[in-house]
């Protein structure tokens, strides 16, 4: 079981710019928190970002909540737009 104030994780080295490095310690020095919690933080936020699977599920969630029937006015439109889409 990891110490009080500790999460299971991995120490790893990665190569950062000093200029975003000096950026990261003074928002971690702003905010109070460790370095390397505002590195975390922000690779966390990164690759939630960049999860198509995970922004399609909160959408659906927003939509659930909104309710309402669909518009089939924006659903033609929607469909001409992704039909344009070049995947």
């Amino acid at each position: 079981m990891a110490a009080p104030g500790y999460t299971d994780s991995m120490k790893t080295a990665v190569s950062i710019p000093d200029d975003l490095l000096a950026a990261a310690q003074k928002l971690a020095q702003r905010t109070r928190r460790s370095r390397s919690r505002v590195f975390s933080d922000a690779l966390k936020e990164y690759v939630a970002r960049h999860a198509p699977d995970d922004v399609t599920d909160a959408m659906d969630r927003v939509c659930a909540e909104i309710g309402g029937k669909p518009d089939r006015f924006v659903a033609a439109a929607s469909h001409r737009a992704l039909k344009r889409i070049e995947w």
